[in-house]
């Protein structure tokens, strides 16, 4: 395999597995793109190598943005805006899980606290609805700070094990 059949492999399959966390083909796309890349790109460098249009360029880059994953960069000289992504895979599963967490999880802890509180009035659905939902609730903010602190730790001998046994 080749240098560009290997690249158009990884992105491809990048944006497929983006497809499968929530968000967009195009957006993964370009930031798998931004990741393999040796320097930033502009704008123009993405959308003649994705064969994507300008305005899905820029939708999509924006929301990286915004995720905090990819940030312009000046180029001397330059009058256009040029894009990177964070190379470090650590940080970048760190500002994922996190805005991840911010997006998604966080206000599902929410609505499953909110509903875990309701009044009980004795009948046996409201208990049901009540144990269940706090039991969801407990599990679902274990599972967020257990996200957290793994993500947040650097890569040492107990992050290494772990990863080793989610194989």
């Amino acid at each position: 395999m080749d240098y560009q059949e290997a690249k158009y492999k990884f992105i491809s399959t990048w944006g497929s597995l983006g497809t499968l966390w929530g968000i967009n083909k195009a957006m993964a796309q370009i930031q798998a793109l931004l990741f393999i890349s040796p320097k930033a790109l502009s704008m123009e460098d993405i959308m003649e190598e994705l064969k994507i249009s300008r305005g899905n360029t820029s939708m999509n880059l924006r929301q990286l943005i915004d995720w905090g994953i990819v940030t312009k960069v000046l180029v001397s000289g330059e009058r256009k805006e040029y894009f990177t992504t964070e190379k470090d895979v650590q940080e970048l599963a760190r500002v994922i899980a996190k805005e991840r967490s911010r997006r998604e999880i966080k206000p599902v802890i929410k609505v499953l606290n909110e509903v875990s509180s309701i009044k009980d009035d004795g009948t046996s659905k409201t208990k049901e609805l009540i144990k269940q939902t706090k039991a969801l609730h407990e599990l679902t903010e274990n599972l967020d700070s257990l996200m957290h602190k793994m993500v947040n730790q650097n890569q040492n001998w107990l992050t290494k094990s772990v990863f080793k046994l989610m194989k």
